[in-house]
């Protein structure tokens, strides 16, 4: 189970950071993900980081603003949302798989087992 926290109201250019608790652990999984869907969207991948390496992934949209983090210790992946833009806002959902390596390729909804139910970060106006 993936439970995240976090969201809430910022500022044009501000910053927050989301969590995603792992029940079970992390190291369940190899690769956890933060997908986004904004009304009227379709979710999209965010960012991927592995077990193995702690390598990342990141879209080109998020790329030196998001940065996305592991804490084994404490079950949780993190992304830190800074320089929001007007198209950030969006439900953001947690997800991880046990065998999958994320990379440059994209991510794909369908290679994901394991979804939390979402955090909703919005703009303040």
């Amino acid at each position: 189970q993936l439970v995240e926290s976090g969201g809430g109201v910022v500022q044009p250019g501000g910053s927050l950071r989301l969590s995603c608790v792992v029940s079970g652990g992390t190291l369940d999984y190899h690769a956890t993900g933060w997908f986004r869907q904004a009304p009227g969207k379709e979710r999209e991948g965010v960012s991927c980081i592995n077990r193995s390496d702690g390598s990342t992934y990141y879209a080109d949209a998020v790329k030196g603003r998001f940065t996305i983090s592991r804490d084994d210790a404490k079950n949780t992946v993190y992304l830190q949302i800074s320089s929001l833009k007007p198209e950030d806002p969006a439900v953001y959902y947690c997800a991880a798989v046990p065998d999958l390596y994320c990379s440059g390729d994209g991510l794909s909804e369908g290679d994901f087992v394991s979804w939390g139910r979402g955090t909703k970060v919005t703009v303040a106006p």
